[in-house]
């Protein structure tokens, strides 16, 4: 009964679906911030903003497993990784899989980011394909663009949009992948700690305000929380490092659904 129940929303509501899922960005790091990461750079930001992949000095690959709600049909996995190529630039291939045999979408996505001075620029490519049990599948491409700057020391801005090229999903309506656009900012005034403040824009929703703020009470050990306006969550988070793995988890809370559990693997190369 809950499988046919978020079924027929989803069939109802498909716009506002891939407006509720389309980009959201995927880490537990990110997660516990509330998603406030567009001027953060790790092997996350392949898919959060695709320019931080610029920064990255070892090659990284990460493992992301998201459960929103207690629904198996709201469940998200993406597999990541990252590498630096030459002085300045940096590649990274990403798959990722939202929903279950009923609804769900899938990306194979590729991005290349170059950095030149202090300013990061990337490039990235999603071959999305939405599935819907009985109605078959929908393949097509988005395409989005990020960047970041160092305007000072320990103050970074950042901004990315997400499918630029307005893909459209079916002629009926004129519906399309929702675009995305974000900005903000990531200020380290130390060693210890990080905050992070970012607006996101749907072309079709309100502005959505994030804030997160990341403390590293040990260098191994680091605490987080955030929240966001528009979608009325608060986040909570840890992040270990053990050798060359970074493990992180976030619990988030939405004031109407419930909580969400997510969890984060890094591993990086000598």
């Amino acid at each position: 009964m809950k499988k046919l129940l978020v079924s027929t929303l989803l069939l109802l509501s498909c716009k506002a679906v891939f407006a509720g899922n389309d980009h959201v960005p995927v880490g537990a790091r990110a997660a516990a911030l509330s998603n406030a990461s567009v001027g953060i750079s790790d092997v996350w930001s392949l898919h959060n903003n695709v320019a931080g992949i610029a920064q990255l000095e070892k090659t990284e690959l990460g493992a992301f497993a998201e459960n929103r709600f207690g629904l198996k049909a709201f469940s998200t996995v993406a597999l990541l990784g990252a590498m630096k190529i030459g002085q300045s630039g940096g590649i990274g291939a990403e798959l990722y899989r939202f929903g279950d045999k009923i609804y769900n979408e899938q990306r194979l996505g590729i991005g290349y980011a170059h950095k030149i001075g202090q300013v990061r620029l990337g490039l990235k490519a999603d071959l999305l394909q939405v599935h819907v049990e009985e109605f078959g599948s929908k393949r097509l491409i988005a395409f989005s663009f990020g960047g970041q700057s160092e305007v000072m020391p320990g103050l970074v801005v950042g901004a990315h949009i997400y499918n630029f090229n307005q893909a459209k999903m079916a002629e009926f309506a004129d519906e399309r992948v929702p675009t995305v656009m974000k900005a903000g900012i990531s200020y380290r005034p130390g060693k210890k700690v990080m905050l992070n403040a970012e607006t996101e824009k749907d072309l079709e929703l309100d502005a959505d305000f994030k804030a997160g703020l990341e403390y590293q009470v040990i260098e191994k050990l680091a605490l987080r929380t955030g929240f966001s306006t528009l979608k009325q969550t608060a986040s909570f988070g840890v992040g270990f490092a053990a050798q060359r793995f970074q493990i992180d988890y976030a619990l988030s809370s939405q004031s109407r659904l419930g909580f969400s559990n997510h969890v984060s693997v890094g591993y990086k190369f000598e």
